[in-house]
């Protein structure tokens, strides 16, 4: 399925997600140049948004929908290494695109947290793992998260793209962001509600343009 039939069910299924319709394209259009130049995703939110973040990966990291079967070249790389290892592992492997969500990490936050500060964590995270030409989105349901909204302005300063997935009017992150998928919401459940539909649409799309067949 296109990008745009995929846009077009989850506007069916949503409907009063249509006015964020152009954002999540551009969005779909970032991570794609992002994965096809070599780069990563980088992901990050606080409490339910910080779920998000993981079931994101979660998506990304193995099938979706979609099987994703490794390349027989590799498969065959492996066998090469370990006949038996590869066989199992050519058996159960799936294609991944690479996605990293930040406070995964309990003892670099934790030391964080002890030595410095709680608002300024992320921020360390993402200037150690992100670098030109990844992405960074920041999930936030103000938009005003300052731990959020200071990754956020270190992955610009480290020539990242950054994406804002959000409600209300956007809050301070839309000022940094490249885009903003600002949802039509204003209760932080609501709006995390609107997000999970959200990042499914944009899963789907880009397991469908790396793993599968698109039609027109």
């Amino acid at each position: 399925m296109s990008p745009l039939k995929r846009l077009e069910e989850l506007e069916a299924a949503y409907p009063r997600l249509r006015v964020c319709s152009g954002d999540i394209l551009e969005a779909y259009e970032i991570i794609r140049r992002t994965y096809e130049s070599g780069g990563k995703l980088i992901l990050a939110g606080n409490g339910g948004s910080c779920a998000d973040a993981d079931h994101i990966v979660g998506e990304l990291m193995k099938g979706f929908c979609l099987r994703r079967q490794l390349p027989d070249a590799f498969v065959e790389q492996m066998k090469a290494v370990d006949r038996e290892a590869g066989e199992y592992l050519g058996e159960r492997l799936q294609g991944a695109l690479p996605a990293l969500a930040l406070y995964t990490q309990p003892a670099l936050s934790t030391a964080w947290l002890n030595d410095v500060d709680g608002e300024s964590m992320l921020a360390q995270a993402l200037f150690g793992y992100g670098v030109e030409g990844d992405c960074f989105l920041a999930i936030s349901t103000s938009g005003n998260s300052a731990n959020i909204c200071y990754a956020a302005v270190v992955a610009k300063a480290k020539g990242m793209k950054v994406i804002a997935l959000t409600g209300r009017n956007g809050g301070r992150l839309k000022a940094i962001a490249d885009i903003s998928i600002v949802v039509p919401e204003d209760e932080t459940f609501r709006i995390q509600e609107c997000h999970l539909p959200v990042y499914h649409c944009l899963c789907l799309m880009l397991e469908e343009y790396f793993f599968g067949e698109t039609d027109s």
